[in-house]
């Protein structure tokens, strides 16, 4: 193959990890803002927990706490994974050219790369997906909450 036909070809192949790579930046980019709201919010909750004169109000908020807690950790693990995609992208990239320098000797390096940058994807995307499902049913809970207290405040 002529050298500039080679040139192409590598860098078409280099395309596909490219996209991968900016589907994992911005996902990580979404990760960091949820996580920056969840601490916010546990903040807020540990303030109000000092204020708190009531014993159901602190079990209450000992309860959001320990949800708030698990929305942190999978986000935690949602990025540690990306981060790992994001390296395994990056590795399939430079695999793809060394391997076209090194004339195809990588073997199945830069697909190994790819399928593990893949998995690390799917398995984060997954663990957002749960976190938004606990942050879906702590606001659900507290407008119930809120509903419940409204309702017994106009019975008085």
């Amino acid at each position: 193959m002529p050298p500039v036909e080679s040139h192409y070809a590598i860098l078409t192949a280099m395309l596909a990890p490219a996209f991968f790579l900016t589907a994992t930046a911005s996902l990580l980019i979404s990760a960091n803002n949820r996580l920056a709201r969840v601490v916010d919010r546990l903040r807020q909750l540990m303030k109000d927990m000092d204020d708190a004169d009531d014993d159901e109000e602190r079990r209450w908020l000992d309860h959001r706490i320990s949800r708030q807690r698990r929305r942190s950790a999978l986000i935690l693990r949602a990025s540690q994974m990306l981060y790992i995609g994001l390296s395994c992208f990056v590795g399939t990239s430079l695999s793809v050219a060394f391997d076209a320098f090194l004339q195809y000797r990588m073997g199945v390096l830069p697909t190994t790369f790819a399928v593990l940058g893949v998995l690390a994807l799917f398995a984060s995307s997954l663990m957002l997906s749960r976190e938004s499902t606990i942050a879906v049913r702590i606001l659900n809970e507290e407008m119930d909450r809120a509903h419940l207290k409204t309702q017994a405040r106009m019975r008085r």
